[in-house]
């Protein structure tokens, strides 16, 4: 199995298998910000977050090849990521707009607002079942 990163330092996706050896840089161009990684190994994508000047979720094969980006309007500080493998969603979670979204991860499409709070801080998120959890600052 492999591991995905962000490395905000450099601002990377990076990748290696679970012992540390093969590590590569997956994504290093065009990211400002990356915060959070969700990985489908069955489709073969990687998903993330980013808080740069243009905040957005993306998503590539985890090769890193064809990136694109799935939204970029209404969010500011999307923080963490997750997938719903079963009904194909991607979810996440906006620290600014107190918001938990989700959208068809093959598409981009069909965009709902999941939960909305305020003053939440919203800091990750994960999806099990019927089941949403989420942790705040």
């Amino acid at each position: 199995g492999n591991i995905y990163w962000t490395d905000h330092g450099f601002n990377l996706i990076e990748v290696a298998r679970l012992n540390g050896s093969f590590r590569y840089v997956v994504i290093a161009q065009g990211l400002e910000q990356p915060r959070s990684v969700a990985v489908h190994p069955e489709k073969g994508y990687l998903f993330w977050t980013e808080w740069g000047q243009t905040p957005c979720i993306g998503r590539a094969h985890l090769d890193g090849s064809e990136k694109v980006v799935l939204v970029s309007l209404g969010i500011a500080w999307p923080n963490g990521i997750s997938i719903d493998y079963e009904e194909n969603k991607l979810y996440w979670c906006d620290a600014r707009t107190d918001k938990i979204e989700r959208i068809d991860l093959e598409s981009g499409g069909n965009r709902e607002i999941v939960l909305s709070g305020s003053n939440v801080d919203m800091f990750s998120v994960a999806v099990f079942g019927a089941y949403i959890y989420w942790s705040d600052r």
